[in-house]
């Protein structure tokens, strides 16, 4: 009712008149901006088979899309909050703490040396996850579009907190023998592919059709744009800011599903440094931090570019401990580039 009140209290101005073909140039450029990073991935492919020729087999093509399915999942939790002029630093607690609650809850402790409850059956395991993720995106929410409290330090201190408690619930150690109902999606192979990757690739395409194509989309850019002007055009801006949270944490949480599922086990430390990947990934994705900005594909082309560099690293010989430092160049030549490039000043 308030901001319906707003709204209408303040004059509407009528927007300027739009050059004929400005929409056609525009929806133009956008899709030149999704494709830029194409001519990168296949210099990195090209360089790649000749580091080593191993890189172009079919069995390193999908141990490099399997390695990155789950990242690519949180990644595109990020661009949705991103897309709004938020960001949500705790996705990479989430993506430890949901199977980590799921399998505290329904592993044996006779089998698992003291760990776990066994509360609840097996079949209870991928609703707990999901249920999980959405609490933690609507507590976030509650804080931030409610409370008013700025998303980066609310996101922060959430991120501490849900590292404690997973943590806490599993005494510093590792989850394992887990029921067949958190490992299956993790680990099962669907027409010769990993499930993980189908399942990724199925996300990033409702993704691009949600947000592409549809007016809930649409809102997310509007608000990331300018929320005042969007809450002035009738857009429920705490709502569809809520709802992007709870939808980055439900697929925070699946992606911490699907790596549990594949390592038959929930590390203490899952997720651990993970953000970094996301953020370095959506960055050079295209993907504004002042929010407006960036698309779906543009994201997906972005982590597949960063997981094939780390690839070919890793098949020189370069040691894994060089990844971070990647990551953070990636960050910074991507803000400089979007910068000399016509971008506005990232705050």
């Amino acid at each position: 009712m308030s901001e319906t009140l707003s709204a209408t209290a303040r004059p509407s101005a009528a927007p300027p008149p739009t050059p004929p073909g400005a929409s056609s140039r525009s929806l133009a450029i956008a899709r030149l901006r999704d494709l830029a990073l194409v001519p990168a991935i296949i210099a990195v492919a090209i360089v790649g088979s000749i580091v080593n020729p191993v890189f172009l087999s079919a069995d390193n093509i999908i141990n490099v899309l399997q390695s990155m399915s789950e990242i690519a999942i949180v990644v595109l939790a990020q661009t949705i909050v991103l897309i709004t002029g938020k960001m949500d630093l705790s996705l990479e607690s989430t993506f430890g703490l949901a199977p980590g609650i799921a399998a505290w809850l329904i592993v044996d402790p006779a089998l698992t040396r003291g760990l776990g409850l066994d509360l609840l059956p097996d079949a209870w395991a991928v609703p707990i996850v999901l249920l999980v993720g959405a609490l933690v995106g609507a507590f976030n929410g509650l804080l931030i579009v409610r409370f008013g409290l700025n998303g980066f330090i609310v996101t922060l201190g959430m991120l501490i907190v849900l590292r404690g408690l997973l943590t806490g619930i599993s005494g510093g150690q590792t989850f394992f023998a887990l029921p067949e109902s958190m490992t299956y999606l993790g680990s099962a192979t669907w027409f010769g592919v990993p499930a993980s990757i189908w399942l990724s690739l199925l996300l990033f395409a409702v993704g691009v059709v949600v947000l592409g194509y549809t007016r809930a989309g649409r809102a997310l850019y509007a608000i990331g744009g300018n929320a005042d002007a969007a809450r002035a055009a009738g857009i429920r801006t705490g709502r569809v800011l809520w709802i992007a949270l709870i939808v980055a944490g439900m697929l925070a949480a699946l992606a911490g599903l699907l790596m549990s599922g594949r390592l038959a086990a929930v590390p203490a430390a899952q997720g651990n440094g993970a953000i970094f990947q996301v953020f370095a990934a959506a960055v050079i994705g295209g993907v504004s931090l002042n929010g407006g900005k960036g698309s779906v594909f543009g994201a997906f082309t972005g982590v597949l570019l960063l997981f094939m560099i780390i690839n070919v690293l890793t098949l020189a010989g370069v040691p894994a401990q060089w990844t971070n430092f990647l990551n953070g160049t990636v960050i910074l030549v991507a803000l400089v580039v979007s910068r000399i490039t016509g971008g506005k000043a990232q705050t």
